[in-house]
C-alpha cells in the first residue's frame, strides 16, 4: 500500500489539472459574455435553421414506422460498428473470433428475417397493399 508521501505528487498533479480546466472553462465562459452581442430585436429570438424561417407548429407527430426505421438504423449500425472491430483484429482474433462474428451475423440475419415476416418493413399503407394484392 503507497504511503501518503508517494502519492502527494499524483495528488498536487490532480489538483492542478482540475484547477487549471475550472480557470479554462470560467475564462471562456467570461469571454463569450465580454465579447458576444447583446442586440435584441423582434427576429433574434425566433428559431433559424439552414437559412429557412420556420413556420407551423414544431410539434409535429410521427409515425410509428419513423421509429422503427431510426430502431432498425441503429441496430445495424451497431452491428457494422462490431464488424469494423472484428475486422481490424481479424487475424488476432483467429478462428474463434471468426466463429464469434459468424454466430453474431446470423442472430442479426434471423432477426432481419422474422421482421421482414411479421410486416415491420412493409412501408406501403394496408389499402394499397389490398388493392395490389386484387391485382395479382
Amino acid at each position: 500500500m503507497p504511503d501518503a508521501v508517494s502519492t502527494q505528487p499524483h495528488n498536487w498533479a490532480l489538483a492542478a489539472f482540475l484547477l487549471g480546466v475550472l480557470g479554462l472553462c470560467a475564462f471562456m465562459l467570461l469571454l463569450s459574455s465580454i465579447l458576444g452581442s447583446r442586440a435584441w430585436g423582434r427576429s433574434k429570438n425566433e428559431p433559424f435553421e439552414s437559412g429557412i424561417v420556420s413556420t407551423g407548429d414544431t410539434r409535429l407527430r410521427f409515425s410509428a414506422k419513423f421509429y422503427l426505421v431510426a430502431m432498425l438504423f441503429v441496430i445495424f449500425d451497431v452491428e457494422a460498428l462490431f464488424l469494423f472491430a472484428w475486422a481490424v483484429s481479424v487475424r488476432e482474433s483467429g478462428w474463434a473470433g471468426f466463429i464469434g462474428a459468424s454466430i453474431f451475423i446470423s442472430i442479426l440475419v434471423a432477426g432481419l428475417v422474422y421482421e421482414a415476416a411479421i410486416g415491420a418493413l412493409d412501408w406501403s399503407p394496408a389499402g394499397r397493399r389490398r388493392r395490389q394484392a386484387k391485382l395479382k
